[in-house]
């Protein structure tokens, strides 16, 4: 695969002579899926026509839009199993932690800082990110920074991170080993991954990590993964419109 790790390639073993650079945005790139509206009709189906319920796989899905809202409308989960969407993600250290929250129907592997050297990228937040956390816990909301606070945090961030590349860099040059001497690194570190879903575990997903006006049960993700969660949606969206449609017009809710 295109972004397997290669000793050969800029951003490895050059990571050592690279300054720090920083971003505010995140990537997810749909790497590979096998994922449509049909594999949820023919998994449903079976329950009442047995083999013949592969001749689903031929049908016009959109005759069978009414099936499927009636599956996420009384929460018959199991036919959106039946598929897979494998993303490669780019984004912060602190994003990745959160995801690992999201154990059932996920498989990750993420790049290691034991095996390669890590590189000098590095997460500040962007103008449209809001800083200031007000009220009390269950009950948070933010609101925008001021132009002093943006360029403290953008100040302090980046200060802090030289510093701490620095560090790592310092101890690879004197031999210790990899593995302790990321330690020193921050959660604001970009890292990648791949992480493959089914569109119920995606679901569930998109209902806990992403604010909607549809939602019938409100979130408060944190921006950077909401980030990620905005533009995995837009992916899944594409590849199974009808179920993406149910999901919306039924609040939301992973069945």
């Amino acid at each position: 695969m295109s972004h397997t790790p290669d000793e050969s390639t800029p951003g490895t073993q050059s990571a050592a002579d690279a300054a720090p650079s920083f971003r505010s945005e995140v990537t997810v790139e749909l790497v590979k899926h096998s994922a449509s509206d049909s594999d949820v009709l023919w998994a449903a189906r079976v329950s009442t026509a047995g083999e013949q319920s592969l001749e689903e796989l031929q049908k016009d899905p959109e005759r069978s839009k009414g099936l499927i809202n009636f599956l996420m409308r009384d929460r018959h989960g199991s036919p959106f199993e039946h598929n897979s969407m494998t993303f490669f993600i780019s984004a912060p250290i602190f994003v990745f932690r959160e995801f690992m929250r999201h154990r059932v129907g996920w498989s990750y592997n993420e790049e290691s800082g034991r095996y390669r050297q890590l590189e000098s990228v590095f997460y500040v937040p962007g103008q449209s990110r809001k800083l200031v956390q007000q009220g009390r816990p269950g009950k948070y909301e933010f609101v925008e920074g001021t132009p002093a606070q943006h360029e403290l945090t953008t100040r302090v961030m980046e200060d802090s991170y030289r510093q701490a590349y620095a560090a790592y860099q310092e101890m690879l040059a004197e031999g210790v080993a990899r593995e302790v001497a990321r330690a020193v690194l921050p959660v604001g570190l970009y890292s990648s991954m791949y992480a493959t879903c089914n569109a119920r575990s995606l679901m569930h997903f998109l209902g806990l990590r992403t604010q909607h006006e549809l939602a019938k049960v409100p979130s408060f993700p944190q921006r950077e993964i909401e980030m990620v969660g905005e533009q995995m949606e837009a992916h899944w969206a594409k590849l199974m419109p009808l179920t993406y449609g149910a999901f919306n017009a039924n609040g939301r809710i992973a069945p």
